[in-house]
């Protein structure tokens, strides 16, 4: 089985994509050079930083959303919501979870989601 190792993110703005994921994140980057920041994400690192290739917001942002896992949904949302991110759907229950999906400042997806139990 592939480990998934990182999930990078492209901008044209990686300097203000770090500044919003510290402060949604709660710590600043674990390594920041080259124009690219990154947080240790659980055994994956989480990254942004400059491609050439990117330009303006994401065209279609729920294609890839990133799920950041909270005990408490509701808390970490109203936390993540004052810090001024974008809103895309409230809390809500699915099958005993809670989701919230908010919008970065590049307009990328992500959720908080309740932690996953997986059964094997």
């Amino acid at each position: 089985m592939l480990n998934l190792g990182s999930i990078m993110i492209g901008s044209m703005q990686p300097e203000v994509l770090a500044e919003f994921y510290e402060r949604v994140l709660g710590k600043p980057a674990d390594f920041a050079e080259e124009g690219w920041h990154g947080w240790q994400a659980g055994s994956a690192y989480f990254m942004v930083g400059e491609h050439s290739e990117v330009k303006g917001k994401a065209k279609e942002p729920q294609r890839v959303i990133l799920n950041f896992e909270a005990k408490e949904v509701k808390v970490e949302f109203a936390r993540i919501k004052a810090l001024g991110a974008r809103v895309i759907k409230e809390p809500y229950e699915m099958e005993g979870s809670w989701i919230a999906t908010f919008a970065d400042p590049d307009g990328n997806y992500f959720q908080l989601t309740s932690p996953w139990e997986i059964q094997k």
